[in-house]
């Protein structure tokens, strides 16, 4: 039996919890939710990476779909309920496939069931607009984490790219951090600044995750974790999700958008723009200097590294699908989870191993969160604490 085979074989038994997946907001851009123009029962790979055939390809048996909106958005409330509404809908089309899943014995069920356990998370604190009576609202809706920050700051936690402003998490940020300890929700350090991830941990009494991100020390981007921090999830009882994002994983990668955003702005663009001008400098850019590419080998790199620092206990998958224009080599879309499985069991990982990093450590982070939960119900009430209270 071949290295692929033996995982595909390994992921019918243990099929990836991915911990990131942004394809309610792919199509909130492309369609505006039209699920019949983006049926994802149906191949959609000229559109999205993911889809419901591709999916079981890759055998995926859990999914945290990103409730992710903009930083800039308007109404970032009213815009997350249209985002957990749009998969509220796929659930509800596709009841045969798509499992709608709020904990961890709800996870074990769906693998029973040969269904894809669906959570859902809330990607950056801005979706709950500095009020923790909205952080519950969102558990009571069915989101299980919450990412502290997306790429620019809250009023209470720094992220790991916006310039530093409250030196890690505010005493609001502390109290953010209580009260999903206390609801269940699991605390996401995906995104934050490094000081951020370091306040969380010793204030969470629940493991903690990081959905999608990878290892600094394998490439030095400020979206990733340092190894202080990997060394901490042990005690903590967290879990790291890798990523497959390249210009997180590579650092030939990082080092090519910083020249390209430069280039960008030193044509009079943001590098986030998109316009037929701006896009016309970027290609000439990347027909003068092409863009590096990542591999399966890349991310598996970043999981051994992971593994030797923070344990095999304490790592996952997040691979960000639909959240990035570019993917590795091999890792194109869902469907390629076992190209990664069969190039780590060609590095000497054990069918245990890998169990536990697709889907064992995920589920039970996720109960333990929920045993943290119930402790806290018993002796603590909801927090009604606010910014300005506690903030000034």
């Amino acid at each position: 039996m071949t290295s692929l085979e033996s995982a595909r074989e390994l992921l019918r038994e243990f099929p990836v919890a991915d911990g990131h997946n942004d394809l309610p907001w792919a199509l909130r851009e492309q369609v505006r939710y039209d699920l019949d123009a983006r049926d994802v029962a149906a191949d959609q790979s000229a559109h999205l990476h993911t889809d419901i055939p591709r999916l079981r390809a890759g055998g995926v048996g859990a999914q945290y779909w990103s409730v992710y909106v903009r930083t800039d958005s308007p109404d970032p409330v009213a815009a997350t309920l249209e985002q957990i509404d749009c998969v509220r809908q796929l659930l509800a089309r596709h009841p045969e496939d798509l499992r709608p899943a709020l904990t961890a014995a709800d996870l074990e069920a769906a693998r029973g069931e040969g269904r894809i356990a669906s959570l859902m998370g809330a990607e950056g604190g801005h979706s709950i607009a500095n009020s923790l009576g909205t952080l519950r609202g969102l558990y009571g809706l069915g989101v299980r984490y919450l990412t502290l920050t997306h790429n620019d700051n809250v009023d209470w936690a720094d992220s790991a790219t916006d310039e530093p402003r409250a030196g890690g998490l505010t005493a609001f940020g502390r109290e953010v951090v209580r009260e999903m300890n206390r609801v269940g929700m699991l605390v996401d350090l995906s995104h934050v600044a490094a000081t951020t991830m370091r306040d969380a941990l010793d204030t969470s009494t629940a493991p903690v995750v990081f959905s999608h991100s990878s290892a600094r020390a394998v490439c030095d981007h400020p979206r990733n974790i340092p190894d202080d921090v990997l060394e901490r999830l042990p005690a903590n009882g967290g879990v790291a999700m890798v990523t497959f994002v390249p210009k997180f994983v590579l650092q030939a990668a990082v080092d090519w958008t910083a020249a390209a955003d430069e280039n960008m702005r030193a044509h009079g663009f943001h590098h986030l723009d998109t316009t037929a001008e701006a896009m016309k400098v970027h290609r000439a850019f990347e027909e003068r200097r092409p863009r590096p590419v990542a591999t399966v080998a890349t991310v598996a790199d970043h999981l051994d590294h992971m593994r030797e620092v923070a344990g095999i206990d304490h790592l996952g998958i997040g691979g960000d699908y639909d959240g990035t224009a570019f993917t590795p080599d091999g890792l194109d879309d869902v469907s390629g989870y076992p190209n990664l499985l069969a190039e780590l069991l060609d590095r000497g990982w054990s069918k245990a191993d890998l169990a536990k990093l697709t889907w064992k450590n995920t589920v039970r982070v996720l109960g333990a969160a929920e045993d943290v939960a119930r402790g806290l119900q018993a002796t603590r009430s909801p927090s009604n604490a606010t910014i300005e209270s506690l903030d000034g």
